[in-house]
């Protein structure tokens, strides 16, 4: 059995990772002229959610963890974005953006409660 880091035990990590699958295979059947655009861009921003978790995690002090917090949902936040346009785009349905938005407002919230906590105890 190998080593676990403190950030895998995060719910906030793993519904991250739970994400960019989705986005990945969401994006699986975006146009391939999408290729270096959307799709690029949404896995991007995707994997910036769970890195920026992941790595304000690992900061010593709470104001660094704030920090990486504040960015992991701009990220997400971005990705929401992306997924709109991809749903005025027509490469994405009304009922498969209603269904990965309840996963992004359950991965905010979290995000903002795991930010409200570390700036509680500064």
């Amino acid at each position: 059995m190998s080593f676990t880091y403190s950030f895998e035990r995060l719910e906030i990590w793993q519904l991250a990772r739970q994400l960019t699958r989705e986005i990945y295979r969401i994006t699986d059947m975006f146009p391939e002229s999408e290729k270096f655009g959307l799709t690029s861009q949404l896995r991007r921003s995707s994997i910036s959610v769970a890195s920026n978790i992941a790595e304000g995690n690992h900061r010593e002090s709470r104001k660094h963890r704030l920090v990486f917090s504040q960015i992991a949902f701009s990220s997400l936040m971005e990705v929401l974005n992306q997924l709109i346009i991809a749903n005025d785009l027509r490469y994405l349905s009304e009922e498969e953006l209603s269904q990965i938005r309840i996963l992004i407002e359950q991965l905010g919230n979290k995000l903002n409660s795991y930010y409200n906590y570390q700036k509680a105890h500064i």
